[in-house]
């Protein structure tokens, strides 16, 4: 091992302990205390490091495990609009989108990682993902546009309550 990358590995290892490990392999085996240290911690981590897409991502998946879906779509939102190239990212803001069930966005979304894919891992993923997008949407979603004029079925039943009505009026 060369001396740079003894240098390089040492300051990698050290970025790494001051964030926490991953608490969301397992998001039943993390306290909500445990958990709300280390979203403070990835904050910190933001407004240290404003640019950095990685971590916004980190914080976007923290609050997701969290359960706060506007605070985790805004920190991945803002991931992707400052890295639109960062692959996770987008894979995870796209499967946000899946498990609020908008999957036409979420389509949208994992398609954009389909693309940003650097390696075989990453792309399959990625597709894994959108195969599972288009299974819902193909199988049991219904994306019903509220385009069709109301008119008619609303006269229809305005006309069987005043029948009703006059049915039983009647006797």
């Amino acid at each position: 091992m060369s001396a740079e990358l003894v240098k390089t590995s040492v300051t990698l290892q050290a970025q790494l302990h001051s964030i926490p490990p991953v608490p969301w392999r397992d998001p039943h085996s993390v306290s909500p205390e445990e958990l709300g240290v280390y979203i403070q911690t990835l904050e910190a981590a933001c407004l240290e490091n404003p640019r950095s897409a990685d971590l916004r991502t980190c914080l976007g998946m923290a609050y997701a495990v969290n359960y706060d879906v506007y605070k985790s779509m805004d920190a991945l939102e803002a991931a992707t609009s400052l890295d639109p190239t960062h692959f996770w990212a987008q894979l995870k803001y796209g499967e946000l989108q899946y498990r609020l069930r908008a999957v036409v966005v979420a389509e949208r979304e994992t398609a954009k990682a389909v693309e940003l894919a650097e390696n075989g891992w990453q792309l399959s993923l990625a597709r894994k993902q959108l195969q599972e997008i288009r299974r819902l949407n193909r199988d049991s979603t219904r994306n019903v546009t509220w385009d069709k004029p109301l008119t008619m079925p609303t006269l229809v039943l305005s006309a069987l309550m005043l029948l009703v009505f006059g049915a039983m009026t009647w006797k």
